[in-house]
């Protein structure tokens, strides 16, 4: 990587970085630090909340899959699609509807103090791992392409995420979302065709693919894989505390439904355009091995792109990447600070509560940098984002979202189909495996992780059926429910001048990258010695969208 890249990547870096920084003096409170107002404009959480789930290790993880296996990786992510549209046509508007800041003060008010406490430990012990588990993706891109150590990668990238987030609160991370799929989507559509060209062409890439590497399943991702993940993905996606804050942070139960919608439709596309470049780099280099497979994508890029591009695409990937992190650092640092030390501590004034929610994301972010630096001893980054997927995804989030809808369940019963499916899925990974010697396959694993709290939850519905006074319960909540929602509106309505403003200073922050990036691909374009047009092109893109965007006043008002 030449000094040209480096330059691209430490120019994206401050751009992102000054932006999430921007956003400083509008936390103000806990619901403008948390929920940015609770009138985020739904592309733009839409986006965000794409952002969060995909980057989760997409060009790592699914990268690795791809160039090991080809196109069930795709089949994989498209589950994700179904999941989105599933979560906006039944999840996500039911979630705006509790008026909750955080999933933690729903379980609280719908299941009980006691529940909640447990709930919140759960996450935030959990958060630790998935946290990491976001970081490291980060850190290996930057270490594949630059060959700097990979702890130090993970040191640096946790403090630049550390830094913003806890500065900018919600605020910051939604606007660089959206800036940070701009940037990447270019990248993709520029790296896509300089592959294929690599390879002499879409037919002889295909002539040259190994038997099976089209199939829709393939290896220990068979169809029963897939159909338990797509079901995961759906609850992950609709219970996650984290992606609840995209669908509560919208005004109305209309833009929580969009938010799903548009995550679904992006899902349709990009898993197709980013699992096709690590595909080609099998028929460039078949030999990868091991972890050494996690690299496959960068490496692809490093083969076709000139110099300056392969930074930009690499400080997209690095900040997109890098998404999800900040998420869970921001919901993370609103549970501790909303739901532990507010309770605790119950007449602490606003700002007094702004300073704790910024040093509780410090500290969790020291913590994930804690779990990245660990991964490697863990059997690698595809191992644990699976089996931490398969052993918690289901029993932390399905039984809040069953409660959500069924007038049947508890605070007893819900946490007992949490902490009973915990106890047995870790009873089939970890013990069976030391007394027994023998364990499930990847596609048991899965399965057993969605069935098992499925199980218990109509277990339940079926003991509770007939007794009057859980469903009495769970009706006086409803009935406080909607009294809640009729304040909140009252709320936002005196609010709504300054959550204008918000949205209008967010959109002209978006506007302004734009610009600054595209003229960033314009200058690139201009600077390298081949595929002139192609760059040139993309940043003018950007800059059009730029100035479209800036164009649209009163923003939050279509």
């Amino acid at each position: 990587m030449g000094y040209l890249d480096i330059i691209t990547i430490l120019l994206f870096c401050i751009g992102i970085i000054s932006t999430g920084l921007v956003f400083a003096k509008r936390g103000k409170n806990m619901k403008s630090f948390f929920a940015a107002g609770g009138a985020v404009p739904w592309p733009i959480s839409g986006l965000s909340l794409f952002m969060g789930f995909f980057s989760a290790g997409t060009f790592v993880v699914w990268g690795s899959i791809a160039y090991s296996l080809g196109w069930v990786s795709v089949t994989i992510q498209w589950t994700m699609s179904i999941a989105g549209f599933v979560v906006g046509l039944l999840i996500a508007p039911r979630w705006h509807r509790t008026g909750v800041l955080t999933v933690a003060e729903y379980i609280n008010k719908r299941l009980g103090r006691g529940v909640q406490k447990t709930y919140t430990y759960l996450f935030l012990l959990i958060s630790l791992f998935t946290t990491g588990s976001f970081l490291y993706p980060v850190a290996k891109i930057v270490e594949v392409s630059t060959g700097l150590p990979l702890n130090a990668c993970i040191l640096l990238l946790g403090g630049a995420c550390i830094l913003y987030v806890s500065v900018g609160g919600l605020w910051a991370v939604v606007v660089t979302d959206v800036l940070q799929f701009a940037i990447l989507t270019t990248a993709v559509l520029l790296v896509l065709p300089l592959a294929f060209e690599r390879v002499d062409g879409v037919m002889n890439f295909v002539k040259s693919a190994p038997d099976n590497f089209f199939n829709l399943f393939n290896g220990e991702y068979t169809l029963g894989f897939i159909i338990a993940f797509g079901i995961y993905n759906a609850i992950f996606l609709g219970g996650n505390w984290a992606y609840v804050q995209r669908y509560t942070s919208v005004k109305t139960q209309k833009d929580a439904r969009k938010v799903g919608f548009l995550f679904g439709a992006l899902y349709c596309i990009s898993p197709v355009l980013w699992m096709l470049p690590p595909m080609i780099y099998r028929m460039v280099n078949g030999g990868l091995v091991g972890l050494e497979s996690e690299g496959a994508y960068l490496l692809m890029c490093k083969e076709v792109l000139p110099a300056g591009l392969l930074g930009m695409m690499l400080g997209g990937m690095i900040f997109a990447t890098a998404s999800s992190l900040n998420a869970t650092l921001n919901i993370s640092s609103g549970v501790f600070t909303n739901d532990i030390f507010k309770r605790i501590f119950p007449n602490t004034v606003d700002k007094a509560l702004m300073k704790v929610a910024r040093f509780s994301t410090i500290g969790f972010g020291l913590l994930a940098i804690t779990v990245a630096l660990l991964i490697p001893l863990m059997g690698g980054i595809v191992n644990v984002v699976i089996s931490v997927a398969a052993l918690t995804g289901v029993p932390l989030y399905l039984p809040v979202i069953w409660s959500l809808f069924s007038k049947r369940q508890t605070g007893k019963s819900v946490l007992i189909t949490t902490l009973a499916s915990l106890f047995v899925n870790a009873f089939f990974k970890f013990v069976m495996p030391l007394v027994w010697n023998c364990s499930l396959s990847r596609a048991d694993e899965m399965i057993l992780g969605v069935s098992f709290p499925v199980l218990c939850l109509i277990v339940f519905e079926l003991l509770n059926m007939r007794n009057p006074a859980i469903i009495k319960q769970s009706e006086d909540y409803r009935e406080e429910e909607r009294l809640m929602n009729e304040a909140k509106q009252a709320e936002n309505d005196s609010e709504r001048s300054n959550a204008d403003s918000d949205n209008n200073f967010s959109v002209k922050v978006i506007r302004i990258g734009l610009i600054a990036a595209g003229a960033l691909v314009c200058l690139l374009g201009l600077i390298t010695a081949t595929d002139k047009i192609i760059v040139i092109s993309a940043g003018v893109l950007l800059m059009a969208i730029g100035f479209l965007i800036g164009r649209k006043r009163n923003y939050n008002h279509s």
